[in-house]
Order: C-alpha cells, then sequence, then structure tokens
C-alpha cells in the first residue's frame, strides 16, 4: 500500500531546502545560440508575424529578467540566492529565444526604454511573479491549443516547449517562495506582509482584467487573454477547462509536498460552475 508523502512545515529549513533544489535541479541546460530555426512557408510566416505580441514578450521577458536577477544578486542566503539567480537567467534566456527567433523570422520588435534596477527587488519579484502565475495558467491552455491545431510546425511548437515548462517551475517556485518569507516574517509584521503579498494579487489582477477589456486594435499586452482567437473558435468552458488540465499536468512532476499556485485555478473552478455546458463561443 502506497502511503502519501509526509508534508513539509511551510518555513521551515527542510522546505526552503526542497523548493530550491527542485528549482535547481530541474534546470534544463540548453543554450538559446544552438536553436535550429525551422523553415516556414508563406502561410505559415505570415501567422507567425501576424500575432500581434512580439513587442510586449519582448520587452516583458526583458524586464522581468531584470527584476529576478537583482533579487538574486542581492538575497543573503547562499541556496535561496543561487535558486533565484538561476531563475534570473532563465528570464533573460526568454528574452534571447524570443529576439533571435523575430530577427530570424524578420519580426519588427520596437525599441524600448532599459528600466534601472527596481528599488525594492523582493516586492518588483513578488508582484512579477504573481503576474507571472495569472499569465501562465492561460498560456499553458493556448500553448496546447496551438500545439494541437497546427497553427504553427511541430517543430517550431517544440522549441518552445521547454519555455512553458520552465514558466511552471518559475510560479511553483515564487508561490514556495513568497509562503516561506511569509512564515519567517516576525509577526508582528506579518500583517504589513499580508498587505503587501495581497495588494500585489489585486494589482495584477486588475492589469489583467484591464488588458483583457481593452479592444484597441493597437494593443500588444492582452497576449493570453486575446490570442486565442488565433487559433480557432472554441467556447470559454473549454479553453477554462483545457487550462485547468494543462496547469495541473505541467505542474504535475515535481515534489507534491511543495504548494501550488491556487488563486487563478480556484477562480477559474468557481466560473465554471456558472457556465453552462454548451456556452457560446468565446
Amino acid at each position: 500500500m502506497q502511503t502519501s508523502p509526509r508534508k513539509i512545515r511551510l518555513g521551515s529549513e527542510e522546505h526552503k531546502q526542497v523548493f530550491c533544489r527542485f528549482f535547481l535541479d530541474t534546470h534544463d541546460p540548453y543554450r538559446p545560440e544552438d536553436i535550429a530555426w525551422p523553415e516556414l512557408n508563406d502561410e505559415e510566416l505570415e501567422r507567425l508575424r501576424g500575432l500581434p505580441v512580439w513587442n510586449q514578450a519582448v520587452k516583458t521577458e526583458t524586464y522581468t529578467a531584470l527584476k529576478v536577477q537583482t533579487l538574486g544578486r542581492l538575497e543573503p542566503d547562499p541556496l535561496l540566492g543561487e535558486a533565484v539567480r538561476l531563475q534570473g537567467f532563465e528570464e533573460g534566456r526568454h528574452a534571447d529565444i524570443l529576439r533571435r527567433m523575430t530577427d530570424h523570422y524578420g519580426i519588427d520588435v520596437e525599441p524600448f526604454e532599459p528600466l534601472p534596477p527596481p528599488a525594492d527587488p523582493t516586492w518588483a519579484f513578488m508582484r512579477t511573479g504573481y503576474g507571472e502565475c495569472m499569465d501562465s495558467f492561460f498560456a499553458f491552455g493556448l500553448f496546447e491549443i496551438g500545439r494541437t491545431s497546427d497553427f504553427f510546425p511541430r517543430s517550431l511548437i517544440d522549441i518552445f516547449d521547454p519555455v512553458m515548462q520552465e514558466e511552471a517551475r518559475h510560479i511553483l517556485f515564487l508561490v514556495n517562495w513568497a509562503a516561506f518569507l511569509r512564515v519567517r516574517t516576525p509577526l508582528l509584521f506579518k500583517p504589513v506582509f499580508d498587505a503587501r503579498r495581497g495588494w500585489c494579487i489585486l494589482s495584477q489582477a486588475v492589469e489583467h482584467a484591464r488588458l483583457a477589456l481593452d479592444t484597441k486594435p493597437s494593443s500588444q499586452q492582452a497576449f493570453t487573454m486575446k490570442s486565442k482567437s488565433a487559433f480557432g473558435d472554441f467556447s470559454l468552458r473549454t479553453f477554462f477547462e483545457l487550462c485547468l488540465t494543462e496547469n495541473s499536468r505541467r505542474l504535475a512532476p515535481y515534489d507534491s509536498r511543495l504548494r501550488r499556485p491556487k488563486l487563478v485555478p480556484t477562480t477559474i473552478r468557481t466560473v465554471l460552475r456558472f457556465l453552462p455546458r454548451h456556452s457560446a463561443s468565446a
């Protein structure tokens, strides 16, 4: 008879060891310069260039890398610092992959101003990380639709699958890092910590809702909420159910004792209770 793994006490030294070691040990050391970009026919190239996301995607990954790398340089705990620096490296690698892809396929990316390092790296990482939790949940579903719809050739999809899996690792690390920090915060300051973390989550939720409702044709920021229209016609229920399935699948390989992101999956499960089984196409 198989027994459930022993639970980890959040905030303990064991918890830190497990969520940091999981992250470090599952790193994939691929190199962007080794990627062999597939040849695309005219129709595939038009589809790729037509997605209104590349400016924002490159800028977001570049800014995210800066925030994470800044925290990694300043983190005094050796193990936490090593893990955060690795995530910063991976975020920078995502930006590098996007730059190489857009260069290779002749996709114009507008120049953007560099940002200074964040003044408060811990909370910049917190806010960005919760934004990634929201983005990744929907991106997992979109990516699977892109894969099964043959919207792009499988060879191109395969290049970005490791990137999607890294996003799953990033959000898993984030929620455990945040839980660890909360437990380690002195009791007197826990209300302040909870208020600031709550504001990080709320501000990201409001921003994502605003972008999802932004109907301006020039808007390139609502990628995970809007670009699903490019992959065909499917119902909102179908999309949400697929996101839940893919979110669980992406996180399944990792230690089951680690805390999982709950806010978006729980919210979507609640929404599904009120959506008809044959809801209108989104």
